[in-house]
């Protein structure tokens, strides 16, 4: 029984079997909130299998290198989800679940992963000049989402061309992330490894672990498809708001992937890893698919996404960069800070719970 649970195969069978439920149950067209569970399921196995592979990565790569491409292969699923969505017309659901990723990552999981791993490691040490420029980088995140919301609130000239400063301040943003890779890179160099101290510590080719993490990444897109479409008549069963939905449990079903791997890293004592995979994350989703859901929307869609958003959202959004760069900066955390992190989130949720 020992060896069955500890063989690094199991997770990709369990995967696969959840993967194969969830499409039967789809294509018969049966019970919404069957499909519903078992793209949950899955998603959540493929998160265990996207951590064996990015913990693999590694041992090859440097923390910044590894959270840039663990994040970009995690965020297919929000991609394809958000732009189905917005041909659909469902502009507040793809700015809800656009905002509750950022506050997903950056508040509940960066929150798991300090609480957790404080609780069994004592105070964490990462080095603190990446997350520093990452959280400035977030900060002039939310500031392209609150210059468009406060031209609509106080009906400047410039409300008449929401789109195009929208567009504008997208195509800053996109620049600006772009100008950030290479300073994401200069982290450690290839061959640089991580102390191995398990079964599923064994070192992996660098074309399996490419491989797994690709393969991941393409079934995770076409099972949160088929959970953000089993969602909505799930929800309406239970009575819960779209808002709610949107900014906590299709955020969180899109970040699976994440959640896993940095609470993951944390609990072994890989700091380092572990905030670059969450905050790079977290960063992506702001930095960049948002800019390019806002751009694609302009040509493909049939309503233009903007950067105007509800000013609730905004403000939990700029209150989310600023908690997160008082903790990061001084480049330690512990488990008080995680609570901290993680208290913050549940007020939010709480009040978008009602819509």
């Amino acid at each position: 029984m020992r060896a069955l649970i500890e063989n690094e195969w199991l997770p990709f069978i369990i995967a696969l079997v959840a993967g194969i439920l969830t499409a039967m149950f789809r294509f018969a067209q049966l019970n919404a909130a069957l499909t519903f569970l078992f793209s949950a399921i899955s998603l959540a196995i493929l998160a265990i299998v996207v951590g064996q592979a990015t913990e693999q990565l590694g041992t090859f790569l440097g923390p910044g290198a590894t959270g840039i491409i663990q994040a970009s292969i995690a965020s297919m699923p929000e991609l394809f989800v958000s732009f189905f969505a917005l041909q659909a017309g469902l502009v507040t659901v793809v700015q809800s679940a656009l905002a509750g990723s950022i506050l997903a990552n950056s508040l509940l999981v960066m929150g798991l992963a300090f609480l957790l791993g404080g609780w069994k490691n004592g105070t964490q040490r990462f080095g603190s000049e990446r997350p520093r420029a990452i959280v400035i980088l977030m900060v002039l995140a939310v500031s392209a989402l609150v210059t468009p919301t406060i031209v609509d609130a106080i009906h400047t000239p410039a409300e008449a061309h929401e789109e195009t400063l929208s567009i504008a301040s997208a195509l800053v943003l996109l620049l600006v992330f772009f100008a950030s890779i290479p300073f994401s890179l200069q982290s450690g160099s290839m061959g640089e490894t991580v102390p191995a101290t398990g079964y599923d510590e064994k070192r992996w080719s660098l074309p399996r672990v490419l491989f797994v993490l690709v393969a991941a990444g393409i079934a995770a897109a076409f099972v949160s498809d088929w959970f953000v479409e089993a969602l909505e008549p799930t929800i309406a069963s239970l009575g819960i708001s779209e808002a709610f939905a949107g900014l906590v449990i299709v955020a969180i079903a899109g970040n699976a992937v994440e959640n896993v791997v940095g609470i993951q890293l944390a609990i072994k004592n890989r700091a380092d890893y572990a905030i670059s995979v969450v905050m790079n994350s977290s960063l992506q989703v702001a930095l960049a698919l948002t800019p390019i859901l806002v751009i694609l929307s302009y040509f493909f869609t049939p309503v233009a996404l903007t950067l105007v958003l509800p000013p609730l959202l905004v403000v939990s959004l700029a209150l989310t960069a600023i908690l997160s760069a008082l903790i990061v900066y001084d480049g330690e955390s512990n488990w008080l800070e995680g609570l901290a992190l993680i208290g913050l989130y549940i007020m939010i949720a709480i009040s978008f719970w009602w819509g």
